[in-house]
């Protein structure tokens, strides 16, 4: 095999081992928090 055909099939394997890689989705989760509610001037 040509030093070049090589090449391809290397990047090839890696580029599939990427994609088939378990993906770790980091979430970012904050904190929820209640609005204050209008209930009026005097309440």
């Amino acid at each position: 095999m040509s030093k070049s055909g090589r090449i391809v099939l290397v990047v090839a394997m890696f580029a599939a081992m990427a994609a088939c890689a378990k993906k770790e989705e980091v979430a970012v989760v904050e904190p929820v928090t209640v609005e204050p509610t209008y209930t009026g001037k005097y309440k």
